[in-house]
């Protein structure tokens, strides 16, 4: 006969253990249920989705560098790309930058191989392919347009050819005291005065307020000297005449032209002067010299003091003009 408490007893286990899965298994499922699921049942909670990450655009170098090529000389042929020069700081750091001038940019390490140095930041070197392309037709004459103009404008002709000329590095400080970079085209048989006397104005913080290749400008002058830029080559007449300046040779150099300018006069016929032409016109209240005024050239600046040092002589000592930012030196 059965043991009825024993039955009993076993129906209430079952039962139990029965009760004990399935609330297990309830427990299990609410567990595994997603946030979007849990969502959907209970409506009155919020809830935010992520946001998909948004990509990050891969840069394009090769069309970053013809980008900035473009930019740079617009000259420059597809299959030649310009690389930038790294220039060493002064004072003996180990510290280097990469330059953001044209001429060093596009000479970069093309010609370091005939690169003079004087000291970290001062030095010269031939122009390059890149830099002799980016000038023609701007500071120095196209010589590829027609046969009649070769015929007529060979470097022979000029007086100059891409041989005669250096590319000039140097540091100085701008006229906020701050430390800049500065490039110069001249003819090669300065180019070591050059890096003499601007590493010796750069250690007496002399100011300029900058140096640019006249490129920069179209090879105008005038924009040149009313931006206040300091340059040298240049292949164009005096103002005024048909005679070559001094700069078509690489042999001058206008420094701070805006407050040093250009000066000639007209005279009667008693010989006084009856007007005063001032070029850049902007700078005509700085043509008198006998006030005083911020970055001036005189007989007692250190720049004049200087350039006269190497052989140079000085545009405001002339006669019948005055032209207080030239310097020129005649070589043989």
């Amino acid at each position: 006969m059965i043991d009825r408490n024993k039955l009993i007893k076993g129906l209430l286990i079952i039962t139990g253990i029965f009760v004990l899965v399935c609330t297990l298994t309830q427990i299990s499922r609410k567990n595994s249920m997603t946030l979007e699921d849990y969502a959907k049942q209970n409506p009155e909670i919020a809830y935010m989705e992520k946001p998909e990450a948004t990509p990050t655009p891969t840069p394009n170098l090769q069309q970053a560098t013809s980008t900035l090529n473009d930019d740079l000389t617009g000259k420059i042929s597809t299959d030649t790309e310009a690389t930038q020069t790294t220039v060493s700081l002064p004072n003996n750091s180990s510290e280097s930058q990469e330059s953001t001038l044209i001429g060093a940019t596009l000479n970069g390490d093309a010609v370091i191989d005939q690169r003079t140095t004087y000291e970290d930041g001062f030095y010269y070197e031939p122009l390059s392919e890149n830099l002799q392309r980016y000038i023609t037709g701007v500071s120095f004459p196209s010589t590829t347009q027609t046969e009649d103009e070769k015929n007529t404008n060979s470097s022979t002709d000029l007086g100059i050819s891409y041989d005669d000329l250096s590319y000039v590095h140097v540091l100085h400080y701008d006229f906020a005291g701050n430390l800049a970079e500065g490039e110069l085209i001249c003819n090669r048989a300065i180019a070591q005065d050059f890096v003499e006397i601007f590493y010796e104005l750069y250690q007496n913080e002399y100011q300029i307020e900058k140096m640019h290749l006249i490129d920069e400008y179209d090879g105008d002058d005038t924009a040149s000297m009313e931006d206040n830029n300091t340059s040298c080559f240049n292949y164009r007449v005096v103002a005024g005449s048909t005679s070559l300046s001094k700069h078509a040779l690489g042999l001058a150099i206008d420094i701070n032209p805006l407050y040093n300018p250009y000066i000639t006069y007209e005279k009667d016929e008693t010989g006084q002067i009856t007007k005063e032409n001032v070029s850049p016109v902007s700078a005509t209240a700085y043509a008198d010299r006998e006030i005083s005024f911020p970055y001036k050239i005189d007989e007692n600046d250190l720049c004049y003091k200087l350039f006269v040092e190497h052989g140079f002589t000085w545009g405001g000592n002339w006669n019948s003009c005055k032209d207080y930012q030239h310097f020129q030196k005649t070589v043989k």
